[in-house]
């Protein structure tokens, strides 16, 4: 139970919306998470909904994207009368996320895109918040007049500096920012590396802040830390994510508590390693939600004619196929010697070539175009 006074956020972020999976169309999956995040922020009776950055996919996304979103927006603030508290991402063209934001305060919307505006914390009954949006250096060195910023951590080194400046020490601290943050609370399994572009900024760095609400990376376990976390992405965007829960953080602010509230994926992703005729075995594939979104993984050594095709008749919504033994000599030809295959027909060869890389049969124009280079070479080769 919330006690008197005391905050109560949902943080989410990574929206992406506008965002496509190997070519197919999330709008549903999008539209459902969002429904499913707005009922836990009523039931969990929340002061305001947090999102880290990356509402939309593109900085410039497509009409049906910015009608989705806005439909989002409004249901949340407008409808259902819920703070909402949100920074742009590097996926979201600031300046076109701020149109409006003059009037938007005015129903309790607050979407901070530039740095200056950092600096001007929101606040709460017991919580100052500091919506930190997607910076780069560059944008430091000029709000700060200072040359010698040169890199993410520097600036933040400076920015959080002034941000303590403003801190109230009757409220609790909460920031909202995305980037990737790195440092000795990150697990081992964690790469030190430069995560889409953006450059790490250490852990320590945040430590004066009672939470921070974080955006950019899409696992809620990318980082460890007591009080701070990435929400993660209300739905999956990638192979890479199949294991991944996704879902929404409560948070409450004093005492501070911290519950995570899992997402039921409308269509999920996931990965199967198996070989061909077990995948078309009812048996099966009876067992398993078909409409997914599926990464196959053949364990079969031999050529599959079709096999992409015949796949997705039971599989529709297949984004990648590949094999688990890769691609050798041996399994092109089928085991079979140099001899051998030289007494093959090359149209034949190529085929199966072609279905090996592409995971799929020759059209019939791509074999119009292959036997017609191949009847040029043939009479260059009587000629030479």
């Amino acid at each position: 139970m919330k006690g008197p006074n005391k905050m109560r956020f949902l943080h989410t972020a990574d929206w992406h919306i506008g965002r496509r999976l190997h070519g197919f169309d999330l709008t549903d999956e999008q539209e459902d998470a969002f429904r499913q995040i707005e009922r836990i922020a009523l039931a969990h009776q929340v002061d305001g909904v947090i999102i880290a950055g990356d509402l939309y996919d593109r900085g410039m996304p497509a009409e049906s994207a910015v009608a989705q979103l806005n439909q989002m927006i409004q249901k949340l603030n407008l409808d259902d009368h819920l703070p909402i508290y949100a920074v742009s991402g590097n996926h979201d063209s600031a300046i076109r996320l701020a149109t409006g934001t003059p009037w938007f305060k005015s129903t309790h919307f607050y979407l901070h895109t530039q740095l200056a505006q950092a600096f001007e914390p929101i606040e709460l009954a017991d919580t100052q918040l500091f919506l930190l949006p997607y910076f780069e250096p560059f944008d430091a060195q000029q709000y700060f007049e200072d040359d010698t910023i040169q890199h993410l951590d520097q600036a933040f080194v400076k920015v959080v500096a002034k941000m303590k400046t403003l801190f109230d020490p009757a409220k609790k601290h909460v920031l909202v920012a995305h980037f990737f943050v790195a440092g000795s609370a990150v697990t081992d399994s964690e790469t030190q590396l430069k995560v889409g572009g953006l450059a790490a900024v250490p852990e320590k760095l945040l430590h004066d802040f009672d939470y921070v609400a974080l955006g950019h990376l899409h696992g809620k376990d990318a980082l460890h830390a007591d009080h701070a976390r990435y929400s993660g992405s209300p739905v999956k965007f990638s192979l890479s994510e199949a294991n991944q829960k996704k879902g929404v953080f409560i948070v409450d602010t004093d005492p501070f508590n911290l519950t995570f509230v899992p997402l039921t994926p409308l269509r999920d992703v996931k990965r199967l390693t198996e070989s061909f005729a077990t995948l078309m075995d009812d048996s099966f594939y009876g067992t398993i939600k078909r409409d997914d979104f599926i990464g196959i993984t053949l364990t079969d050594r031999q050529p599959i004619p079709n096999v992409l095709a015949r796949l997705r008749a039971i599989y529709p919504n297949i984004i990648s196929l590949d094999r688990l033994h890769g691609y050798d000599s041996q399994v092109f030809a089928g085991g079979e010697s140099g001899a051998q295959i030289r007494q093959k027909n090359p149209m034949d060869l190529l085929s199966g070539f072609y279905q090996q890389i592409a995971k799929d049969e020759l059209t019939t124009q791509q074999r119009k175009w292959a036997q017609a280079a191949l009847k040029i070479a043939r009479k260059e080769g009587q000629q030479s």
